[in-house]
């Protein structure tokens, strides 16, 4: 092998494996922005009474992370659940939100979050008189992002608890619905 091909290999070699992390999966190649009130891949979401926008995708973080803007448009919120995989935090735009996690009820408004960590049943509704806003951040992003392609799919109705096909959809995505919605 030609001396100055066999030298370049390595530099070439490094040069792709840039965008790798070390347990070999792809990230971002670089960084970038989302507008307000748009989605990572123009594919806003209707579902659970708000529309889902990604603002960071599995893709862009090699599977770390995914966060989610949503709006919701109406009061109310998912079942009580539980992640196997993901930690859940909730930051509140705007808006007033009750968020449960392990039992305990916190009221939240503007600028307040909550954390909900994996294995420990949480939930949270939309309580305020208008249209309330939270970004949510699940941390491994595991397929939350096909779960909400998958719901949308059902509308943007909120869901029953015992609905068999949803409750399925849940489990198939790591999660188990536990109890009801929260209620106000």
């Amino acid at each position: 092998m030609n001396r100055r091909h066999f030298l370049k290999f390595p530099l070439a070699a490094a040069a792709l494996t840039l965008n790798v992390r070390a347990d070999g999966t792809d990230r971002a190649p670089e960084g970038f922005s989302v507008k307000s009130g748009s989605d990572r891949y123009q594919e806003e979401l209707q579902i659970m009474g708000g529309s889902f926008c990604c603002k960071v995708s599995a893709k862009d973080t090699g599977g770390d992370l995914c966060i989610y803007d949503t709006v919701r448009k109406t009061k109310g919120g998912p079942a009580l659940h539980r992640h196997f995989i993901q930690d859940e935090w909730f930051y509140v735009v705007r808006g007033e939100f009750a968020v449960e996690v392990g039992g305990v009820r916190t009221k939240l408004g503007p600028g307040d979050s909550a954390f909900g960590p994996r294995k420990i049943p949480h939930a949270f509704a939309n309580v305020g008189e208008s249209e309330g806003q939270l970004l949510i951040l699940f941390q491994p992003a595991g397929s939350m992002e096909d779960y909400f392609r998958q719901m949308a799919k059902y509308g943007s109705g909120l869901p029953t608890s015992g609905d068999p096909v949803q409750k399925a959809l849940w489990e198939s995505h790591g999660m188990e619905v536990v109890g009801p919605p929260l209620r106000f």
